[in-house]
């Protein structure tokens, strides 16, 4: 299959730019899945030890990937301990 990407490749050199984007694309929606996968607090890996990760959160950290125009770090606590 490599091979006859490669042969395509020489004789349309047009193409490479399409292959180019189509990979980064792939590449970065699969780095974005995977940051999704471990960073967010709704996903729980361990249920024996940390059932409710999301419990566990500071008001200041920041879990979402783009805030406009929001500080964390000023936030106050608005919710009790459980």
């Amino acid at each position: 299959m490599l091979s006859t990407v490669g042969k395509q490749l020489r004789n349309h050199p047009a193409l490479i730019p399409l292959f180019v984007f189509i990979g980064g694309g792939a590449t970065m929606s699969m780095m974005y899945l995977a940051r999704l996968a471990l960073r967010n607090p709704d996903v729980s890996w361990d249920r024996k030890n940390n059932p409710e990760p999301w419990n566990k959160l500071a008001p200041t950290d920041q879990y979402k990937f783009f805030t406009v125009n929001m500080d964390y770090k000023n936030l106050k606590k608005d919710r009790p301990d459980y």
